[in-house]
Order: C-alpha cells, then structure tokens, then sequence
C-alpha cells in the first residue's frame, strides 16, 4: 500500500513540474513579444528625421503625416507615441536593433536592405526620387545621364543615395546626415543638384516655399514607404491590422489628402 501511495505522490510531483515548466515556457514567450514590451512601458519610441511633410516641428511641436498617422496608431495600441529624432539616418537600424527606438517611421523607402535588417509594415504611400536644382541649373538639364558631371548632395544610406550610386562619381557624391541638409547644400550653391523623396520636393520647393528658387528636374523612380520595426517583431502585424482599418473606413484618405500625399491602396 506505501509503496502505491509513494507512486502516486511521485506522478503527482511529476506532473507538477511538467506544469511549471510549461507555465516557465508560457512566461518566456509572453516576455518575448515586441507588443509586450512596448504596451508595458506604455511607450512607443518613434524614430524620426526633421522631413516635411512626414514629421516637422510647428510651434515646436511635432507634427505631420507620419506624425499624426503614428499617433492615431499609438491610441489603438494604448501607448504613447514618442518622437526620437536620429542624428544620422545611417544608423536608423542600429538604433531600432539596440532599442533606443523601437520603429522607424519617416517616409522610409521599402529597400531590399530595410526588409533585411527589419520587420517592415505594409506599404502606405507612394513616392519617388527626384533631382531637384537651382531653377537656373534645372533649365539646362532633363535627365540624371546629362547631369552625372555635376555634384549631387544626398542623406547617407537613403533611396536617393543608392539611386544614383554607380551613376554618379563617387567624388561628385557629397553624403550628408538628412535630406534636409541636401536642400540646404543645394541652395547655399555647395552642391548643383540633390536627390531627395517626392513628398519633400513638393513641399519644401517652388514658388511659396522655404526654397522658391529650387525646383525638380525629373524623376528617377517609384517606390512606397513602409514602416520598420525590430526583426521578428510581433508590432507589425498590428499596425498593419489598425492601417487597414484606417484605409477602410476613410481616415488614412483624410489625413493623405491633408498632406497632398497618395496612399497605397
């Protein structure tokens, strides 16, 4: 009889150990979740250049496109968005992979290189990449074969970059931090021509901008922004849920419209 008794206590301990086993690997997984994470802290750190109309500061306060788009996101996650403004756009995937960010979320270019490096959303707007000049310099030019003598500005690592690298010298190539920065070096006369986004050429340039005297020349591609997050994160998902929704029911339209933006449909 003791000894049917000291068997059923040992099945007993057993089974509880499968159990709390169980119950440790349950733990591990929950801890693992990048939406977890995120919820828990109550915060999403939001990666971000100074780049109209996708985030720029008014009344120093952040505002625009992807600013507005991230907040309505954040309040369906039940987080708070904060706003992290990169240095260098270089290093966006060291700082997402470190978690001092935990997206990027700035009219980034869907690339080979970002779907390796990160966990990218659904496409969202449309873009391209234009060359933009002083309106003296745009008048001589039509395409990017009739200008590859000139110096072209450009953010380091962007769409732009790898558009024209190999087209370009590399000595006519000045790399700066931001896309900015391209502008800037183009209307100081540092540079004769950027490449930057679309989306920044049609609201930062011509006739009642910061940069009436520069214009586009042409267009070198298309492409679509996405929004990046931690490799194998389960963020991604959700956000792409909570964007079809904004589609479906109009408010992504409103908010394109609002910016002069075109949404992938």
């Amino acid at each position: 009889m003791k000894k049917k008794i000291a068997l059923v206590l040992a099945i007993i301990v057993a089974l509880g150990a499968i159990l709390a086993f169980a119950g440790c690997n349950k733990q591990e997984d929950t801890s693992n979740s990048d939406l977890a994470y995120v919820q828990d802290k109550g915060t999403l750190i939001i990666g971000i250049t100074a780049y109209e109309p996708m985030n720029y500061k008014e009344d120093g306060k952040w505002t625009g496109f992807d600013t507005e788009f991230a907040e309505a996101v954040c309040a369906e996650l039940g987080v708070k968005a904060e706003f992290f403004e990169l240095s260098d756009w270089e290093t966006k995937f060291l700082e997402l992979n470190s978690k001092s960010v935990d997206c990027i979320w700035n009219g980034m270019t869907i690339t080979p290189e970002a779907l390796k490096n990160a966990s990218v959303s659904d496409p969202y707007v449309k873009n391209a990449q234009v060359i933009v000049a002083n309106k003296d310099n745009a008048a001589k030019y039509s395409s990017l074969e009739e200008m590859k003598d000139l110096k072209f500005a450009v953010e380091g690592e962007s769409a732009g970059h790898k558009e024209i690298e190999g087209k370009v010298a590399a000595d006519n190539i000045v790399v700066l931090a931001n896309q900015s920065d391209a502008l800037l070096e183009v209307a100081s006369g540092s540079a004769d021509a950027c490449v930057i986004d679309i989306t920044m050429a049609n609201n930062m340039t011509g006739e009642g901008t910061s940069y009436a005297d520069l214009t586009q020349v042409c267009s070198l591609n298309e492409e679509e922004y996405g929004i990046a997050f931690r490799t194998g994160s389960d963020i991604t998902a959700k956000v792409n849920e909570i964007m079809a929704e904004m589609k479906a029911n109009g408010k992504l339209d409103a908010l394109a419209e609002k910016y002069d933006l075109t949404l992938v449909k």
